[in-house]
């Protein structure tokens, strides 16, 4: 494979495993994260395999930082091929306990996020009658989660934004779908609290949590030739936590 990608969220957990996938598959990727230090960091690591890569931090629910990152790969390896929304927030608390800055920075970046990346990029691949668009939900947006109201509806939205999508564009060669991940072992999933994470993990099937390389791989499939007749799909690496 080969193109020109954009990953959001790729200075640690699923975004940098899947940059250097994609670095590795023959992508030139742009990392992006909120935290520029880590966005540089891992494609440093990419440019040290061999790779081609660079780094731009950013805020995804903010329009100027979206804007400066199309910039950026537009500029230095030209028109993105590829985009993976995968920035993230998390937070847990009980319902009851929201406050409406928790419920707003959770739509801001999950949503607002992917709507802002993705109006930044499609209307050249459109004009190119080709590119993919992975985003990145959870299978809690799913099946729910304990003290996790937000983000579930926040991954929900992302899942039913890109099923509208699809059916929107899929006839003008731009390929979206989706990406449900279980509890994986990231920075963010650590952030939950212990008991949560052990309680999770019980339910599961598989009985552990995933890794980024796992999601990463999932992302590289529909990302490729492959997966020409996947459109508006969810596909679950989740260790068993829903099952379709």
């Amino acid at each position: 494979m080969s193109g020109v990608a954009i990953v959001t969220g790729a200075g640690s957990g699923i975004g940098r495993a899947t940059a250097l996938r994609l670095a590795a598959d023959g992508y030139s990727v742009m990392c992006n994260d909120i935290n520029g230090a880590r966005a540089a960091i891992a494609a440093d690591e990419i440019k040290a395999a061999g790779g081609q890569a660079a780094a731009i931090g950013g805020d995804v629910s903010r329009e100027a930082d979206v804007a400066a990152l199309y910039a950026a790969t537009l500029e230095t390896f030209g028109a993105c091929t590829l985009l993976v929304n995968n920035a993230g927030h998390v937070h847990q608390a009980k319902f009851v306990d929201l406050a409406p800055a928790d419920f707003d920075r959770m739509f801001a970046v999950h949503v607002r996020g992917t709507f802002l990346c993705t109006r930044a990029v499609l209307p050249a691949m459109l004009a190119a009658g080709k590119g993919a668009i992975v985003n990145v939900a959870s299978q809690l947006g799913q099946i729910g989660g304990v003290e996790l109201s937000h983000y579930c509806g926040a991954k929900a939205a992302i899942i039913g934004m890109t099923k509208s999508l699809a059916r929107e564009i899929s006839k003008q060669g731009v390929r979206v779908n989706a990406v449900a991940p279980g509890p994986i072992n990231t920075p963010l999933a650590m952030s939950l609290s212990p008991e949560w994470r052990k309680a999770k993990a019980a339910e599961l099937p598989l009985g552990r949590f995933g890794e980024p390389e796992d999601i990463a791989a999932t992302i590289a499939f529909l990302a490729s030739d492959q997966a020409a007749i996947y459109v508006g799909q969810t596909l679950g690496p989740n260790s068993g936590d829903v099952m379709l």
